[in-house]
């Protein structure tokens, strides 16, 4: 059975079709990858799955459960890290560590996070005087206090510097690792290559493209590279 199960996944917001007939699945274990422009429906589909939005139309299963009726349970079982969630500047990364744990019934040590992902020595530390990798790092560490099976990243590493991508590479494989399936939204395509077992490319609120990387970068022709086959897709829909 699929981890995530998204089957014709409809949304508008007014007269704006932001998804039409939306349709993938995750197996246990993956990385799985969605990428696209702005705009092209990546993270409604990412709120949706993590029962943040609804969708008009279409099912959604998650573990088994539905987004929307199963929330409370749900929660408990995922991990989300969001591009625009923001701790406020003046919480000590300690704290919004414990804080996080108190809302689950059996979460990860703290203390093990902090260390795991390098954060010892900022625990007392405001949120708002990191840097941006090490921001990066605290969020990887909130979404997965709950000890989730599943963790929805979006869009981790946009405005890093290349040593920070690098680094949280890194640490998304390590989650992968401890046996938690990754949902990753990103629009870089070397991440993509480097991390996903499976990519879904949206283009116009549509999946254009369901396959490895190496199976996407092939249909661009002998020569193409990953990003010369997404850039075909997201320009004529098509390869």
């Amino acid at each position: 059975m699929p981890v995530i199960d998204v089957s014709k996944l409809r949304k508008s917001y007014g007269e704006r079709r932001v998804l039409e007939e939306v349709t993938f699945s995750v197996e246990p274990g993956e990385i799985f990858g969605i990428v696209g422009p702005n705009g092209a429906g990546k993270t409604t589909t990412v709120e949706s799955i993590a029962g943040i939005r609804f969708p008009d139309d279409g099912t959604i299963r998650v573990l088994g459960l539905d987004p929307r009726r199963d929330r409370a349970a749900l929660r408990l079982r995922l991990g989300v890290q969001l591009q625009s969630g923001e701790l406020p500047d003046r919480m000590r990364v300690g704290e919004a560590l414990s804080l996080y744990a108190s809302f689950y019934p059996d979460p990860a040590d703290p203390e093990q996070l902090l260390a795991e992902f390098g954060l010892d020595g900022h625990r007392r530390t405001f949120f708002g005087k990191l840097s941006g990798g090490l921001k990066q790092r605290v969020s990887i560490a909130l979404a997965l206090i709950g000890n989730p099976e599943v963790a929805i990243l979006d869009e981790l590493t946009t405005g890093l510097d290349p040593h920070a991508r690098r680094e949280t590479w890194r640490m998304v494989e390590r989650i992968r690792d401890r046996g938690v399936t990754v949902l990753l939204v990103t629009h870089y395509m070397d991440e993509a290559e480097r991390l996903c077992d499976r990519i879904a490319v949206i283009n116009d609120g549509r999946v254009a493209a369901l396959d490895t990387p190496a199976g996407i970068r092939a249909r661009g022709g002998p020569d193409a590279s990953l990003e010369d086959a997404y850039v075909t897709l997201t320009t004529n829909g098509s390869l």
